[in-house]
C-alpha cells in the first residue's frame, strides 16, 4: 500500500460521524443499532471515505514528496543500485510505506512487498545490542563506566583493560575495525576470541573509530550478564513486547525461503574472499551477509539481525514515544537519553550516542532538513533507520544492494533519502 493511513484520520472519522448523526453523543455504533436518518446516513458516507480513502487527506507534502520518494526507489532500481526496497516514512501517527521492485533481478522474481524480510546488517547494533545494554543497566546488571574486563576478564591485556562500555558503544575503544577471517575459524567462541585477542591502535576514549568488534564483545557482554543467548534476549525482551513478529537472528527457522530478499550470488569463493566459506554458485538468503557474524553461527552482537520495514518503525515509535510501547514502558527515560544523546568522550569530534550516530562521517542519512539532534545508522547490505525525534519523524529504508556481488554502491543515496523523507513529513529547512 503506498497511501498514508493516519491514526489521526480515523480520530476525524468518528468525529464526523457522530456530529452529522441525530444522536451525536452515541455516534455511528449506536445508529447502527437504533437506525439510520439521512443526516446519519451522510456522517457513516464520510466516516467511510476518510478511513479508506486515506490519500484523499493526506498533507499535499506527503503527496507531493512521497512521489519523489517513488521516483528515486524506482530510478535506483532501474539503475541496478538494488533489485528492490522497502521504505517507510512516519510523523506523528501519519505513515506512508513504499515498496518497490523485485527481490532479485531475474525474470520472474517475487516481487518486493511489506512481507519482505531483510538482512539489516549493522541495525542490529542498535536494534538489539545497544538496547539490550541499556535494559540491564536500568536493571542494576550493567553500567556504562564498568570495564570490559569486569565482564570479559579473558580480554585483559595489551591496552585493553581500560576500555569501558561507553568507549565500545561509542566507537571509542580504539579497537581495529574487525575480526581477522584468515586463517579459517568458526563458532562463537572462536569469535570472541579473537575479538578479544585485538590490540587497540589508541588509547580508550582518544580516537574514533567505527568498529564490529566493539559490538562482538558487547555482544557477548549482554549474555554474561543477563544469562541468555543474545537472540534469546532480543526475541523476549524486545521483538515480543513490540510485536516486530518478522524480525530476529537466523530466520530460516521460522520463515520459508521465498520471503526473505537474498543478498549474495557467490561466483569466485578464493581463498581471499571473505566468503571463502562458500561455494561457488551458493546464495546467500536467510542467512547472514557478514563472514563474521555468519561464522559465529548467525547471532554475534555487530551484525545477523533480520527485519521488514514495518517491524523496524515499531522500533523506531517506541524511541520516539520515549521508551513506551502500548502504554508499557520499555526502557527508561534515563536509557532513552543514553540512547538519544551524546555519550562521546570529550574532546572526540564525532558525535555517538550510547550506539546511534549523530554526527560523524556515517551521518549522510540525516539529509539536508532533519535536526542536529536527529540520530540514525546504516546497514552495509544497504539499510538505513534514522530517528527525529524533535519532529516526531522517522524514515526506513531496506534494501538488497549487494545483490549479486556486492559492487553496488548508493552511499550517495543515503543524503538523498534523508531530505526527501524530511521534506515529505513537512519537516521545516533549518
Amino acid at each position: 500500500m503506498n497511501c498514508p493511513v493516519p491514526f489521526a484520520v480515523q480520530g476525524l472519522s468518528v468525529a464526523i460521524c457522530a456530529f452529522l448523526s441525530s444522536k451525536p453523543k452515541e455516534g455511528c455504533a449506536s445508529q447502527a443499532r437504533n437506525g439510520w436518518n439521512a443526516a446519519s446516513l451522510l456522517g457513516f458516507a464520510l466516516c467511510a471515505l476518510v478511513v479508506l480513502g486515506g490519500c484523499a487527506v493526506a498533507p499535499p507534502a506527503w503527496r507531493e514528496h512521497g512521489a519523489a520518494i517513488e521516483r528515486t526507489l524506482d530510478q535506483a532500481i532501474a539503475e541496478k543500485k538494488f533489485p528492490g526496497a522497502s521504505f517507510w516514512l512516519e510523523r506523528a501517527g501519519n505513515r506512508q510505506a513504499w515498496h518497490r521492485g523485485a527481490r532479485t533481478y531475474e525474470a520472474g522474481a517475487a516481487v518486493t512487498d511489506a512481507q519482505t524480510i531483510f538482512d539489516v546488517a549493522s541495525l542490529t547494533k542498535v536494534v538489539v545490542t545497544a538496547t539490550a545494554v541499556q535494559m540491564l543497566i536500568d536493571e542494576g546488571r550493567l553500567g556504562m563506566d564498568q570495564r570490559l574486563i569486569d565482564h570479559l576478564p579473558g580480554c585483559a591485556g595489551a591496552g585493553r583493560d581500560a576500555i569501558t562500555l561507553t568507549h565500545l558503544l561509542t566507537h571509542t575503544s580504539g579497537l581495529p575495525a574487525g575480526v581477522p577471517k584468515r586463517p579459517a575459524w568458526s563458532g562463537r567462541a572462536a569469535g570472541l576470541e579473537r575479538a578479544c585477542a585485538q590490540v587497540p591502535t589508541h588509547a580508550p576514549g582518544t580516537a574514533f573509530r567505527y568498529s564490529d568488534v566493539n559490538f562482538i564483545l558487547l555482544g557477548a557482554i549482554v549474555e554474561r550478564a543477563s544469562g541468555e543467548t543474545l537472540d534469546a534476549f532480543a526475541a523476549r525482551r524486545i521483538f515480543q513486547p513490540l510485536r516486530m513478529t518478522r524480525t530476529g537472528y537466523r530466520p530460516l527457522e521460522r520463515f520459508p525461503a521465498g520471503e526473505i530478499a537474498p543478498t549474495l550470488r557467490v561466483l569466485d569463493a578464493g581463498v581471499d574472499s571473505p566468503h571463502a566459506d562458500l561455494g561457488p554458485g551458493a546464495e546467500l538468503t536467510g542467512v547472514v551477509h557478514d563472514p563474521t557474524a555468519r561464522f559465529m553461527g548467525g547471532v554475534a552482537g555487530h551484525a545477523g539481525l533480520f527485519s521488514t520495514a514495518e517491524d523496524l518503525a515499531r522500533f523506531a515509535r517506541m524511541l520516539i514515544d520515549g521508551g513506551v510501547t502500548g502504554g508499557k514502558r520499555l526502557l527508561s527515560k534515563d536509557a532513552v537519553a543514553r540512547l538519544t544523546a551524546s555519550q562521546s568522550p570529550a574532546g572526540i569530534k564525532e558525535r555517538r550516542t550510547a550506539g546511534w550516530d549523530l554526527d560523524s562521517p556515517y551521518a549522510r542519512p540525516r539529509g539536508a532538513l532533519f535536526s542536529p539532534g536527529s540520530f540514525g545508522h546504516t546497514g552495509f547490505t544497504g539499510c538505513v533507520l534514522w530517528i527525529d525525534p524533535a519532529a516526531h519523524s522517522f524514515y526506513v529504508l531496506l534494501s538488497n544492494r549487494v545483490y549479486p556481488d556486492e559492487k553496488s554502491v548508493i552511499v550517495p543515496l543515503y543524503a538523498e533519502f534523508g531530505t526527501l523523507a524530511a521534506r515529505a513529513a513537512g519537516v521545516a529547512a533549518r
